[in-house]
């Protein structure tokens, strides 16, 4: 029988068998050289981490760079702006706070405390970071041209919140005076060294305008307090009591009051007013 094309099996009775190439062993994968880079920045990181977080605070404890929470006193009023002899403010903003228990009023002027010279806000601002929670200081200030001096324990911020929240959730609610807030304006009254609020609007068929109280009348005192400020006046209708009686103190031009010009007389008038509620 003829073989398959002659060679190492001519001749045979066979069919060859095919001859398969050996095994080739698999060889071990390695990591290739970006690999090996990618890990070395992976435990380098964590390291730095490692090392920020044990050694980075105690060595910022030794040179003071330990950031701490900025604890401040504070007076019970809102923010104070400068003026020529001192520090003024609008109105005592918290009821019960240190202001209002000795008797301040918006529209003083500060001029020393804690003996020392208060000559603008930023001043004011330092001195109460430095002054611990708690301490009573000695407060000079000018009122209608007069100096006078008071002494306040200051509170803490979260204790001036706390008023102010309890002041706004009273239960009693809020009064009401009859008057347009916009409309009114700080003034001085003419012939005296005293300031007061000029009301421009009052409103038809509120307490205000049955009690008698009339456009252009100047506030001077408001339940026995005396009123400097806008401000100041405001609150004190927010702070009295729904439905009770309050003296108002007016200063009431004389004469025509649709007259051109300003008035050159006054005459003070005591208002009791019953408030209604808001």
């Amino acid at each position: 029988m003829a073989g398959f094309g002659g060679g190492a099996y001519a001749g045979s009775n066979e069919l060859p068998t095919a001859v398969l190439p050996a095994a080739t062993p698999k060889k071990k994968r390695r990591f290739s050289g970006m690999s090996w880079i990618f890990v070395g920045l992976l435990i380098f990181f964590v390291a730095a981490a490692a090392f920020t977080a044990i050694v980075a605070p105690k060595r910022a404890a030794n040179v003071g760079f330990v950031q701490t929470p900025v604890v401040k006193s504070y007076l019970g009023v809102d923010e104070f702006n400068n003026t020529d002899d001192g520090v003024i403010f609008e109105s005592v903003s918290a009821p019960g706070g240190p202001a209002d228990k000795a008797g301040l009023i918006g529209g003083d002027v500060i001029v020393s405390v804690d003996g020392q010279q208060i000559h603008d806000e930023d001043q004011v601002d330092e001195l109460m970071t430095r002054t611990p929670i708690g301490k009573t200081v000695d407060v000079e200030y000018m009122r209608d041209g007069q100096k006078k001096t008071a002494k306040l324990t200051t509170i803490s911020l979260d204790e001036y919140r706390r008023l102010s929240r309890e002041f706004e959730r009273r239960p009693e609610g809020r009064a009401q005076f009859g008057y347009e807030e916009g409309d009114a304006e700080t003034v001085k009254v003419p012939g005296t060294n005293i300031h007061g609020v000029k009301l421009g609007t009052i409103l038809r068929n509120r307490p205000a305008d049955i009690a008698g109280v009339k456009n252009g009348d100047i506030a001077i005192e408001f339940d026995g307090v005396p009123i400097r400020t806008n401000g100041e006046f405001l609150m004190r209708v927010r702070r009295a009591l729904p439905y009770t009686t309050v003296k108002l103190v007016v200063m009431r031009p004389k004469g025509d009051p649709e007259a051109e010009g300003e008035p050159k007389e006054y005459e003070k008038i005591e208002i009791p007013v019953r408030l209604g509620k808001q």
